[in-house]
């Protein structure tokens, strides 16, 4: 286990799990399942775990002079030219496992830029405003965690909506097992209807 003690690697440690959040998700879906839109604007679980690989290749790659290696399996700037919404869904030539594959392999790339440079290491992210374009490694660790924190959250709900998996990691859900879920919905629906 990683030493929560230093920043470094409590913070490190802490985007690792959002990562492993994020593939749990996916787990049991086929790939019309994974690939399905489940909100109004489309949003997917696979569309969101290729979301999240293209924010950390970004901010851990150019943002400190560095580029993945494989740069033509990323989504290229100029593809958002033609389509604003390219890192959000799958392509028919884009798996599931391809995908999740990439996703841990950005994740190397990744924790390399962590293990490598000090929290302090300056870095330019170069698709933000010029005035604020100025980091710092610690600065985006905590940006990308709460970035991909925010879209396992979207993803814990559209899984929910799916088949009610819930929880936060698979080992450990953090909810109750033996619950009477409906009586608990009907409950709230009660309360908040006193308000109607």
């Amino acid at each position: 286990m990683a030493d929560l003690g230093d920043p470094k690697a409590a913070l490190h440690h802490y985007l690792q799990a959002t990562r492993d959040n994020l593939i749990w998700k996916l787990d049991g879906l086929s790939e019309r399942e994974a690939r399905l839109p489940r909100t109004a604007t489309g949003n997917n679980l696979l569309g969101v775990l290729k979301h999240c690989l293209n924010v950390e290749a970004g901010y851990f790659g150019p943002t400190f002079g560095r580029e993945f290696p494989m740069p033509e399996e990323l989504v290229p700037m100029q593809a958002f030219e033609e389509d604003p919404q390219a890192d959000w869904y799958a392509r028919e030539s884009e798996t599931k496992k391809g995908l999740i594959d990439l996703y841990r392999r950005v994740g190397v790339f990744a924790d390399q830029t962590i293990e490598q440079l000090p929290l302090d290491a300056p870095g330019q992210v170069p698709w933000w405003r010029p005035d604020e374009r100025d980091v710092t490694l610690h600065r985006i660790i905590i940006h990308v965690t709460c970035d991909l924190a925010r879209h396992a959250g979207h993803a814990d709900i559209m899984r929910e909506q799916h088949d009610r998996a819930i929880g936060l990691r698979r080992e450990n859900s953090g909810v109750p097992h033996d619950y009477d879920w409906p009586a608990y919905v009907t409950k709230l629906t009660k309360l908040a209807d006193r308000f109607g």
